[in-house]
């Protein structure tokens, strides 16, 4: 009887382990299947938001890339963790420096020096940077605390402006006012002292009085010239020379000039053979094109051989363009002194050109005035065979814009 009572029971207590087992399993799987699809919602949380940091960051970086000043970031590690474009640029880095420390990675321990200061006062220093030996250049560089969104310290931001030009211009100003007051004070002594020397009577005879105002003529000449070219350089220099531009028979301007300058070039015995062409033409500024060959066909007659040729020519280029060129069968200038001839004030012979009348500035006005129209000049020499200045001009207004 017992046992016929016990079947049904253990039965019945099996099927409600079968029944809880069954349970249990459906739950676990379910737990498992949201488990697994929270890990799946995790995992593509986390790569949208790496792609919108990654996104972000290269915002960013076209952002400083598009900058004209270096912007250098430094973590609090004191390792490089971000540079732009125009500081690679500024320093000349070809390698990626990001994770070294700046001294190691740029090797100026200036900027070391100023990392420590920033790190200690808190503060924004800045400090220039001649790197003119290495790179050409001469920086300024700001360094400050670089704090990120929620207040707190993220790092050192270096900002390099580049200073080369304004530096540049600093110097040829300052080279500029030394050789106007030297040209300057050498006609003025002598003005002075002749003059000085008649007002005291020191003049004995009538040829001294005359040979001494001769001198204060020349002299005072000297000094009208060099005001002249001076008043010429600032107003080009300054776009105050606005250009009167139409088609012009460049071989009549030139034919005219050496017409003017015949005289001179008499005194020295020099030929003027102008070879160009009656129907090559320029579009230039008439009044400003003479001044142009005026300067080049007198520096050759002053600086070529007693008894020697000058030849004037020109010739029609591609892209309607014209070039013409002044050659003589002087001494020619040395190689050290082709690239500086068009400075102003330079001279490759300081006493022989103060000695005929020179200002040091006829070169550099024709630079400028041919730059004016669009044009090149330069010069091409050999020593002992002569010199052969060079300038182009568009050759209609197509070209000369």
């Amino acid at each position: 009887m017992t046992a016929i009572l016990l079947l049904p029971l253990l039965s019945l207590a099996g099927g409600v382990a079968m029944w809880c087992f069954w349970l249990w399993r459906r739950e676990r799987s379910r737990h498992l299947s949201d488990r697994d699809e929270w890990r799946r919602s995790f995992s593509r949380l986390s790569e949208e938001k790496e792609a919108l940091s990654n996104q972000e960051r290269g915002r960013q970086q076209t952002l400083f890339d598009g900058m004209v000043e270096g912007v250098l970031l430094v973590g609090p590690d004191g390792r490089i963790e971000f540079l732009n474009l125009s500081l690679k640029r500024l320093l000349g880095l070809v390698t990626d420096v990001r994770g070294r420390s700046v001294e190691a990675a740029l090797g100026r321990p200036e900027l070391g020096e100023m990392l420590k200061r920033v790190d200690a006062d808190g503060q924004m220093i800045g400090l220039e940077l001649d790197l003119t030996s290495s790179v050409g250049r001469f920086l300024q560089v700001n360094a400050s605390v670089f704090t990120a969104p929620d207040g707190g310290r993220r790092g050192t931001l270096f900002v390099f402006h580049d200073l080369t030009r304004m530096k540049q211009f600093e110097n040829s100003r300052r080279d500029f006012v030394a050789n106007v007051s030297h040209e300057l004070r050498t006609p003025l002594t002598l003005i002075k002292g002749f003059v000085q020397t008649l007002l005291e009577g020191g003049a004995e005879t009538k040829e001294d009085e005359a040979r001494y105002l001769q001198t204060v003529a020349k002299h005072t000449d000297r000094l009208t010239f060099l005001i002249e070219d001076l008043l010429s350089i600032a107003r080009l220099e300054g776009g105050e020379a606005a250009l009167n531009r139409h088609p012009i028979r460049l071989q009549e301007i030139a034919a005219r000039v050496a017409a003017d300058l015949a005289p001179r070039a008499l005194e020295r015995r020099v030929t003027i053979v102008n070879e160009m062409s009656g129907t090559l033409e320029g579009w230039a500024d008439g009044d400003r094109l003479e001044q142009v060959w005026l300067n080049l066909i007198e520096n050759a007659i002053k600086y070529g051989r007693d008894g020697g040729r000058i030849t004037l020519g020109g010739r029609v280029l591609p892209e309607n363009r014209v070039e013409c060129w002044v050659r003589d069968d002087g001494p020619g200038v040395p190689p050290e002194s082709r690239d500086r001839v068009f400075e102003r004030f330079y001279r490759v012979d300081r006493a022989r050109s103060r000695e005929r009348g020179g200002t040091g500035l006829g070169l550099s006005i024709v630079k400028h005035i041919i730059n004016a129209h669009g044009g090149q000049v330069w010069v091409q020499s050999e020593l002992g065979h002569g010199s052969a200045f060079f300038f182009t001009l568009p050759q209609s207004a197509e070209a000369g814009g």
